[in-house]
């Protein structure tokens, strides 16, 4: 995994396990890697892990089945979709805004662009079937 600098480390990680969460790569009551598994996979200090865990739970996107392990909440799907909405609007957007207003990019631009992108990606989509 490749972390940037402008966000925490455990953030990033929680980021990449609600990705997974969306994707069906975790799916709801499964386990999912211990904190040393994950930790070692992502060649990160077992602490850091740990504290991502414990995000993730106070958001009560997975819990601890003591003894057991980590494991995928039943309706994460929707928390995981409004933390991450909320993450965007919140950090990404502002970014993109102001770029936009530096650079002179008007939204209909940037319309055409995504509109082009969800034709594309469902072309893809579509091929891969």
């Amino acid at each position: 995994m490749n972390f940037h600098s402008n966000k925490a480390i455990y953030i990033q990680i929680a980021d990449l396990i609600c990705e997974k969460i969306l994707s069906g790569a975790f799916k709801e009551e499964e386990r999912i890697p211990s904190v040393r598994e994950l930790a070692v996979d992502l060649e990160v200090n077992p602490n850091t892990v740990m504290r991502t865990y414990e995000y993730l739970q106070d958001l009560d996107i997975i819990t601890n089945k003591r003894g057991v392990g980590f494991f995928v909440n039943i309706n994460s799907i929707e928390r995981v979709t409004a933390y991450l909405r909320k993450e965007f609007m919140e950090q990404e957007l502002p970014n993109l805004f102001k770029n936009m207003k530096i650079l002179a990019i008007n939204i209909n631009e940037i319309d055409k662009l995504y509109q082009h992108y969800l034709q594309n990606n469902i072309n893809n989509s579509n091929e891969k079937k």
